[in-house]
C-alpha cells in the first residue's frame, strides 16, 4: 500500500456585545478580581483586573464551562453520526440548546483559548500562540467582581507553561498533571520499549522519545479512574462538593485534553470500535512523521479517535451525574465545547493542518444547557463563534459590564434574531470565510498555498469534498475583501491571489 502524501487566518470589527449598564443596575466594585495564586511549584500571576472595569449583581444561576480538546463536530450521535456513542452528550443535548453552526475564531489550543476567556478575537495577530496579554480581561476576572467563586480545574497542560496564566482570575485551580510531552516523569526512560506501542515504520527520533514521555507519565495507571479525562472530572466533581455552598453562585471551568492525541482510550472503548489494533495499547500522537502514514492505518486511526470521544463522554457524563447528585442541575447552566476539530485522511490529511481549512478543524460542537425548560431541545442553525462565549455567559448569568467584546450574545439567535452574517477563522497563515451558503479558505500570510484556495458550496456539498472555487469568481472576491477586512496584515498577498 502507498503512502499518502504529506499534509503536513478587519481588525476586530463589534458584532455585539454587552456594552453599556442598564440604568440603576448596582455595581460590585469591592472585589479586586485577581487572587494571587499561592500554590507550591504551580504558576503565579500578579496581573490585576483593572479598576476601571464594572460587574452588576448577578442573577443567582452558576455556570459550568467543560471543553474537551479536539472534539469534532461531525462525531457527536445527536449530530448525525450513528456510529458514534456520546450519550452523556446526546442527553444533554436533549435538555439544552445546540448551536449547529458554530466556529472557531483562531487555532489551535492556546488562540483559541484566548478568545473563549476574553471574547476577545486572535485574529489580528495571526493566531499566534501567545499567553494571556495584560491588558486581557477574562471571565473569571469579570466575575469575581460579581461575587462568584471561580474553580479551573484542566488537563490541558499547554495553559500552564511559563507565564501563560490562564489561571488568572480564579479562586482556586488544580492542573492534572502528565497528559502528551509534559515533563511530569523523568524515569526510568529504559523501561519502555516505544516498539511495544507503536509498529516500526510509524517509529522516528522524535516520536520515540514522545512514547517514551506518554507512557512513564502513565505508568501507575491501574484502572479507568486513573486515565486523565476521568481524574479530572472527579476533580471537578470534588471542587463542586467543596464549593457549592460558600453563600453565592459559582463558575467551574474544565478544561480536559481528550480527545486529544494520543489517542488512549481504555480498552473497553477501544473494542466498541475494533476488535484487534496493531498493538495491544497503540499509541498514536504527534511527532509521528505523516509521510509515514498508510492508506490502511486511517480506518484504524479513525477507529482509536473514535473510542477517546466514547470515553470522553462517558467521562463527562459521570460529572454531570454528580451535578445531579448534588442538587444543583437545578440552578446551573452547562455548556460543553471544544476548541477545534481534527482531519482523519480528508483529503491526505491526519490530525489538524492549518493547510485544510475546513469544517474538520473549523467547526466545533457548541451546547448550552439552561435551566429554564423551555429552551429544552432547540437546535439553532445561526453563525456562532468563540467570541460569543464569553458575552453569552455573562449574559446568561445576569453580569452586565462595561467591557466591549468582539462577540455577541448567542441568546439573540435563540430568540430568532440574527447575529452575523460571517464567521472568519485563523489558522497558522491559513483564514476562512464560512457564510451559510459558502465555506472558503486560502493562505493568507505567505506564498505557501497547501491544499487553497478551496471553496464549498455547502447547500449543494454539506461535506465539503468538492473544490469549485474555479466557478464562482465573484465569491471568491467577496471571501478574499473578507480576509483582507479580517486581519492586520498579509493583504499584498490576497489581492496578487
Amino acid at each position: 500500500m502507498k503512502k499518502k502524501p504529506s499534509c503536513g487566518v478587519s481588525r476586530r470589527e463589534f458584532v455585539g456585545s454587552l456594552a453599556g449598564l442598564a440604568a440603576g443596575v448596582p455595581l460590585i466594585a469591592e472585589a479586586s478580581g485577581q487572587d494571587l495564586q499561592t500554590k507550591p511549584g504551580g504558576p503565579r500571576t500578579k496581573e490585576q483586573l483593572p479598576p476601571v472595569v464594572e460587574a452588576s449583581k448577578p442573577n443567582g444561576l452558576n455556570l459550568i464551562v467543560i471543553i474537551c480538546d479536539t472534539f469534532r463536530y461531525d462525531y457527536l450521535h445527536c449530530n448525525g453520526n450513528d456510529r458514534i456513542r456520546t450519550p452523556s452528550l446526546d442527553a444533554l443535548a436533549e435538555e439544552g440548546v445546540s448551536f449547529t453552526n458554530c466556529y472557531a475564531d483562531g487555532l489551535p489550543t492556546i488562540p483559541a483559548r484566548r478568545v473563549m476567556h476574553t471574547g476577545r478575537s486572535i485574529l489580528p495577530e495571526r493566531t499566534k500562540w501567545t499567553p494571556l496579554h495584560k491588558d486581557d480581561v477574562t471571565l473569571a476576572q469579570i466575575l469575581a467582581k460579581a461575587g462568584f467563586t471561580r474553580g479551573f480545574i484542566a488537563d490541558t497542560p499547554h495553559h500552564f507553561a511559563p507565564d501563560m496564566n490562564f489561571h488568572r482570575g480564579f479562586s482556586s485551580w488544580e492542573w492534572i498533571r502528565g497528559q502528551e510531552t509534559d515533563p511530569y516523569v523523568s524515569g526510568p526512560r529504559k523501561s519502555v520499549r516505544p516498539e511495544t506501542y507503536v509498529p516500526e515504520r510509524l517509529l522516528n527520533p522524535a516520536y520515540r522519545g514522545n512514547v517514551v514521555q506518554y507512557v512513564l507519565n502513565t505508568k501507575d495507571r491501574r484502572g479507568e479512574e486513573d486515565y486523565f479525562c476521568a481524574r479530572s472530572c472527579a476533580a471537578a466533581g470534588r471542587w463542586l462538593r467543596d464549593n457549592k455552598d460558600n453563600g453565592g453562585p459559582f463558575m467551574l471551568f474544565v478544561d480536559m485534553f481528550d480527545p486529544h492525541e494520543p489517542w488512549d482510550a481504555p480498552p473497553r472503548f477501544q473494542r466498541m470500535y475494533r476488535k484487534k489494533y496493531p498493538r495491544d495499547r497503540f499509541l498514536f500522537g504527534y511527532g509521528v512523521d505523516r509521510r509515514d502514514i498508510r492508506d490502511d492505518d486511517i480506518p484504524i486511526l479513525r477507529d482509536l479517535y473514535s473510542a477517546e470521544v466514547t470515553f470522553s463522554d462517558h467521562c463527562v457524563g459521570r460529572l454531570l451525574d454528580e451535578v445531579k447528585r448534588l442538587g444543583l442541575w437545578g440552578n446551573t447552566i452547562v455548556a460543553f465545547s471544544t476548541d477545534h476539530g481534527t482531519h482523519l485522511g480528508e483529503q491526505g490529511c491526519v490530525q489538524k493542518q492549518a493547510k485544510l481549512l475546513n469544517s474538520c478543524v473549523a467547526h466545533v460542537p457548541l451546547i448550552i444547557r439552561h435551566p429554564d425548560h423551555s429552551f429544552r431541545g432547540k437546535r439553532i442553525a445561526g453563525l456562532a463563534s468563540h467570541l460569543d462565549f464569553t458575552p453569552t455567559f455573562l449574559s446568561l448569568l445576569g453580569v452586565k459590564t462595561n467591557l466591549k467584546f468582539d462577540g455577541g450574545n448567542l441568546w439573540d439567535l435563540v430568540e430568532g434574531r440574527k447575529l452575523r452574517d460571517v464567521v472568519v477563522t485563523g489558522f497558522g497563515d491559513f483564514g476562512s470565510v464560512h457564510t451559510f451558503k459558502w465555506h472558503y479558505f486560502r493562505n493568507v500570510w505567505g506564498d505557501f498555498a497547501g491544499l487553497g484556495p478551496q471553496l464549498y458550496d455547502l447547500e449543494r456539498d454539506p461535506r465539503e469534498e468538492k473544490n469549485v472555487v474555479g466557478s464562482h469568481p465573484q465569491v471568491v472576491a467577496e471571501m478574499k475583501a473578507i480576509l483582507e477586512r479580517s486581519f492586520t496584515a498579509g493583504t499584498a498577498s490576497l489581492r496578487q491571489g
